[in-house]
């Protein structure tokens, strides 16, 4: 009897799991676009991946509702595409999608009519999905609105507000240049105007960026200094990252001349970082050790962490003495910053490196002192304790 017990309450635990699992169903998009013309219906597409955890949460969590579904099914035309997959890439692409999940609603021509990304409630999605039915509301209407008077400030981020909802900032760029246009530089430094430059402003060469630059404080007084300076940072992120990424060695050259042009320590501390990510993924240590002796004092001085990882590179990659005690010099002062047990380990191995055991015994054993003192494994500096001992 207990037996029975048992296997009925695991068959109600398979019941349940099977309830809340939502299988997307890939309609091919010929027949979704047919479907929408013949039921005057628009079409409603989720853009996933399998590997997505936010997909997933959004399948788990608001698709496995038969309500949201039925609602869905009643009001569009629905398919989900998965982004690994032929046509889920090829609409990833035709809708420059970036974020996931993305949702896109569409007329029967295609035209997007609203979109969303990311993860949501579940009331939070259904309310996005009927403001997407309402003409009013749809993306089209608002930007004609907007482009029939660009200076109109409300009608303005009436579309700038849906546009974001499902799309990153570059493609908010155009509107945002097109209604900044209509301001005077004097204009520019209002709070209002602030939020402009910071969610559709990319181009760092723009007459909007670059009269932040140089109105920092007028700025400041309207925003605040760290926000301006996220700003820059992000927009030099945004110019820089993509060609690391791709390891588009020319375009970056190029790039990395316009954004040290800004001539801020936080700027070139960035690119500095972009310089030695490049040189790491190119495996171009002699370019790396160069940035970095040019570098490291002058920009991430009071960086400990960022110290220890060049040390890191220097252990495995750069093999002259004199560089090496130069990156022996880095890792001991990020231990005036914060003595550590991998900063002491590191400072062992490069001792070691160049042949000086005697020194190199030293930080071993302070490193396993701190290991020993915090209750942590030691095994990496016992083995190297071991080592310098015979």
């Amino acid at each position: 009897m207990r037996f029975l017990y048992f296997l009925f309450f695991i068959l109600s635990l398979q019941t349940v799991n099977a309830q809340n699992q939502f299988t997307p169903v890939d309609v091919p998009y010929k027949t979704v676009l047919e479907n929408a013309k013949l039921q005057g219906k628009p079409i409603f597409i989720m853009l996933y991946a399998d590997w997505c955890p936010h997909c997933n949460l959004m399948k788990s969590e608001v698709f496995s509702d038969p309500a949201v579904i039925d609602f869905l099914n009643k009001n569009y035309i629905c398919t989900w595409k998965n982004i690994e997959k032929e046509e889920g890439i090829a609409l990833k692409n035709k809708f420059n999608t970036k974020s996931l999940p993305t949702f896109l609603f569409l007329d029967s021509n295609e035209t997007l009519l609203y979109a969303l990304k990311g993860e949501m409630k579940k009331a939070e999605f259904m309310n996005e999905a009927k403001y997407a039915l309402n003409p009013k509301l749809q993306l089209p209407y608002l930007e004609k609105q907007f482009l029939a008077d660009p200076s109109n400030s409300t009608q303005f981020f009436n579309y700038l507000n849906t546009l974001k909802k499902g799309k990153d900032r570059t493609d908010l760029s155009p509107a945002a240049h097109i209604y900044l246009n209509t301001q005077s530089e004097a204009q520019l430094v209002s709070e209002a105007n602030w939020r402009v430059i910071s969610n559709g402003v990319t181009d760092i060469k723009s007459r909007e960026f670059q009269y932040v630059l140089n109105h920092q404080k007028e700025f400041a007084a309207v925003a605040s200094q760290s926000r301006i300076d996220r700003k820059i940072e992000s927009i030099v992120n945004e110019l820089l990252r993509p060609l690391v990424d791709n390891l588009d060695t020319i375009n970056y050259y190029k790039q990395r001349e316009v954004a040290k042009s800004i001539r801020l320590q936080k700027t070139d501390s960035l690119v500095f970082k972009f310089d030695l990510t490049l040189a790491e993924r190119t495996e171009k240590w002699q370019f790396y050790k160069k940035v970095t002796l040019e570098g490291t004092e002058k920009l991430v001085w009071n960086d400990a962490s960022f110290l220890k990882d060049i040390g890191q590179t220097y252990l495995k990659h750069i093999s002259d003495t004199e560089s090496l005690k130069k990156s022996i010099l880095w890792v001991k002062h990020s231990l005036e910053l914060n003595d550590s047990y991998d900063g002491n380990l590191l400072t062992a191995k490069l001792y070691n490196k160049i042949k000086d055991k005697k020194t190199a015994l030293k930080y071993a054993k302070d490193a396993k002192g701190i290991g020993k003192e915090m209750g942590w494994n030691t095994k990496d500096a016992d083995a190297l304790l071991s080592e310098l001992a015979k």
